[in-house]
């Protein structure tokens, strides 16, 4: 049963985000040619099929070196990419130093609003009738919504990927407030967001159930000032100010698959 209260989401891409260190004092014994055969199989043992894709990222500072985020059409593509790549010569030199799985994820809170209102004029709630009106109206926006869903992977050259929460406190809890409140909060979240349209490429993903966190978010851009300014910048909305936690950040440069021989 579809519960006014919860918006609904339209997912996409399943997501895998794998961090590491590479172990260059390792890998400085191995010859020209026996490093890029280890990244040929490497790139071989990533490389997605049905639409997906693997962006490669050199990640700066010390949380790692090297970030391949996938994207698949479900989780047993995200289990085949990972296993391929532990059976590489390269995974004997990479340390893994975390890891994320999510599900590419489109908000809906003012789109549901409005399908609770214009169903619940014409079925009962909770009837089959209504819920089958609802689950053929959801597929509708699945579908208008496909390019967003599965997203080509952006070939902009900066990239950050940082985990988050909506606070669930004692005192400050997103979901105890109103579904009207939070819609209105992530309406003024989201009117920040699109002044950056051209600029910035987002890519949110829900991983409530498969992750510590509740969302991965993933911006692409090719000028990496661009993320300093659009997180400080939301974090005067009050979705962001008040209710908003945030894990550790990774910020690099992606590049071809094809290059990983030179990186």
């Amino acid at each position: 049963m579809h519960n006014p209260l919860v918006p609904e989401t339209l997912d996409g891409w399943s997501l895998l985000h794998l961090m590491y260190r590479v172990r260059w004092d390792r890998l400085r014994a191995y010859s020209d040619a026996d490093r890029a055969r280890l990244a040929d199989e490497a790139i071989g043992a990533l490389a997605a099929t049905d639409g997906g894709a693997t962006a490669c990222v050199q990640i700066l500072g010390h949380k790692a070196d090297l970030m391949f985020v996938c994207f698949r059409r479900d989780f047993e593509q995200l289990a085949q990419a990972q296993l391929a790549l532990s059976r590489t010569g390269l995974y004997d030199l990479l340390e893994p130093t975390s890891s994320y799985v999510s599900v590419v994820e489109l908000g809906m809170y003012e789109m549901t609003g409005k399908i609770h209102e214009q169903l619940g004029a014409k079925f009962k709630p909770g009837s089959d009738e209504f819920e089958q009106a609802f689950d053929a109206e959801m597929r509708t926006q699945e579908q208008r919504m496909a390019g967003r869903l599965f997203v080509e992977v952006p070939k902009w050259r900066y990239v950050c990927f940082y985990p988050m929460n909506k606070k669930r406190g004692e005192t400050v809890n997103w979901y105890s407030e109103s579904f009207e409140r939070r819609a209105g909060m992530m309406r003024e979240h989201g009117m920040i967001g699109r002044t950056y349209t051209g600029k910035v490429t987002q890519v949110i993903s829900g991983s409530i159930g498969y992750d510590d966190w509740e969302w991965g978010v993933d911006l692409f851009a090719q000028d990496p000032l661009v993320f300093k300014k659009l997180i400080y910048e939301m974090r005067f909305g009050e979705a962001s100010a008040k209710f908003a936690e945030f894990g550790p950040f990774y910020t690099g440069l992606q590049f071809a698959p094809g290059q990983l021989s030179a990186y």
